[in-house]
C-alpha cells in the first residue's frame, strides 16, 4: 500500500511540474507585460532580445518615447560598428519595440561611417524650423583607433529613419571659448601655460576644431541645443551650442571642469538650474561618477562629488552615465541612464536604469534592484 501512495504522490508531483514549465512557457508567449525596471537585467524587447541600444539616449514625441543606441553584434570585442544605430520605441518605459537599424554603416570603404568605424553615443533631436530629426554622435576612423575624435551628423524625415550620414567633424576651429562671469582667471586659456595639458591640447587643435569625444545634445526650454563632449584628450568637457538647423555650431562654446579628465556626460534642467554627471577616465573600467551644477548653461560649474549611494556607488554601481531622461508628466522625474560595458562581449552589455531623488536642489541615486515609476509619486 506504501508503494502504490509512493507512485500516486510522484505521479501528482510529475504533473504538477509539467503544469508549471507549460504555464510558464505559455506566459514567455504571451509576452507579459514588464511593470517594472530591474537594472542590470536581460532587458528583452517585442521579439524577445535583449534590447541592442548601447550608450543610447531617447527622444520623446506625442506620447512616445524613441530609444537610440550602439548596435553590437554577438562575440565582437571593443567597439567597432558592424551594424549601425538602432531605435526602440515604448509608451510607458518598460516595454519596448523594435524599430530596426535607423542608421547603417556603409560598405563604401571610403565613407567616414564604414562597417569597421567607431559610432558611439548617439543622440537624437526634432528641428521645428526644418522639420528634420538630426542625429549626433561621436564618430572615429576605421583602423584610427580613437585618434580622429570626430562629430557625425545624420538627418532623417521621420523619427525611425532611414538616417542620411550628412557630414563629420571637429568643433569650432580657429575660435575661442565663452568665459560667462565670474569665470576664474585659472580656468581660461593662457598660451604660456604649457605645463597644463588641457590648455596644450586646445592650442594644437585651435586651428584644426576641437577634438569631440564621449558626448550627448542637450535641448534647453528656449528650444537651442547644445553638444557637450569630452575634449582635450579628454582633459575638459565642452560646451557648445548649436545652429540653427542643429547641424553646425555657431562659434559659441563653453570648457568645463578643466584639466580632470571626464567623459560620459549627461545633462537635464530643473527649477531653472542645470545638472550635469559624468565620469571619470578609466578605459572600459568602471569608476566614481561625479556632477555638477549650474544657473547658467555657460557656468561657471560648480562641482559636488559622487551622486551615487548604495553598493559600488564609488564604481557607479559597475556601470557609466549615457542619458538623464525626464519622465513625461511626472514632476521632478528623471531617470538616471547607464550602462554596464561588456568589452570582451559587447551586445551582452546591461542597462542601469535608476531614479534621481532631490533634496532641495541636491541630488542621489541610489541602488535599487526593482522599482517602478510610482517612486516619484511619493
Amino acid at each position: 500500500m506504501a508503494i502504490v501512495t509512493r507512485k500516486i504522490h510522484y505521479a501528482s508531483l510529475l504533473c504538477f511540474l509539467l503544469a508549471v514549465i507549460v504555464q510558464t512557457e505559455a506566459q514567455s508567449k504571451l509576452n507579459i507585460p514588464n511593470t517594472s525596471f530591474s537594472p542590470g537585467a536581460i532587458w528583452p524587447d517585442n521579439n524577445g532580445l535583449h534590447i541592442n541600444a548601447h550608450g543610447g539616449g531617447i527622444w520623446y514625441q506625442n506620447g512616445i518615447y524613441y530609444w537610440f543606441g550602439e548596435h553590437k553584434i554577438e562575440g565582437k570585442k571593443g567597439n567597432s560598428a558592424q551594424v549601425g544605430v538602432h531605435c526602440y520605441s515604448s509608451k510607458d518605459l518598460y516595454n519596448w519595440a523594435d524599430e530596426g537599424v535607423v542608421l547603417k554603416v556603409s560598405d563604401d570603404p571610403k565613407s567616414d561611417i564604414t562597417k569597421g568605424s567607431i559610432i558611439e553615443r548617439p543622440k537624437v533631436v526634432y528641428n521645428k524650423e526644418t522639420k528634420k530629426y538630426v542625429m549626433w554622435f561621436h564618430l572615429e576612423l576605421k583602423g584610427k583607433g580613437y585618434a580622429a575624435a570626430l562629430a557625425g551628423v545624420a538627418v532623417s524625415d521621420k523619427i525611425t529613419g532611414p538616417y542620411q550620414y550628412l557630414k563629420s567633424l571637429r568643433a569650432n576651429a580657429g575660435k575661442m571659448p565663452f568665459y560667462p562671469h565670474g569665470t576664474p582667471e585659472t580656468e581660461k586659456v593662457n598660451c604660456a601655460d604649457t605645463f597644463n595639458k588641457a590648455n596644450k591640447f586646445f592650442y594644437r587643435d585651435f586651428a584644426g576644431g576641437q577634438m569631440v569625444r564621449d558626448m550627448t545634445i542637450f535641448m534647453d526650454d528656449n528650444g537651442k541645443a547644445y553638444h557637450v563632449f569630452s575634449s582635450e584628450e579628454n582633459y575638459t568637457l565642452q560646451i557648445a551650442e548649436l545652429d540653427a538647423g542643429y547641424t553646425g555650431y555657431t562659434g559659441k562654446f563653453a570648457r568645463v571642469y578643466i584639466g580632470h579628465q571626464t567623459e560620459a556626460p549627461a545633462l537635464f534642467k530643473r527649477n531653472g538650474i542645470y545638472y550635469m554627471i559624468g565620469s571619470g577616465c578609466t578605459g572600459w573600467a568602471p569608476n566614481e561618477a561625479r556632477w555638477f551644477t549650474a544657473a547658467s548653461i555657460w557656468g561657471p560649474w560648480t562641482f559636488h562629488g559622487n551622486p551615487c549611494k548604495g553598493p559600488d556607488a564609488q564604481l557607479t554601481f559597475n556601470g557609466q552615465s549615457t542619458f538623464v531622461l525626464p519622465v513625461e508628466g511626472k514632476k521632478d522625474a528623471f531617470i538616471f541612464m547607464a550602462d554596464k560595458w561588456e568589452p570582451q562581449n559587447a551586445i551582452d552589455g546591461r542597462y542601469l536604469w535608476l531614479p534621481i531623488l532631490f533634496k532641495d536642489d541636491d541630488i542621489q541615486i541610489n541602488w535599487l534592484d526593482k522599482w517602478n515609476l510610482q517612486i516619484f509619486d511619493q
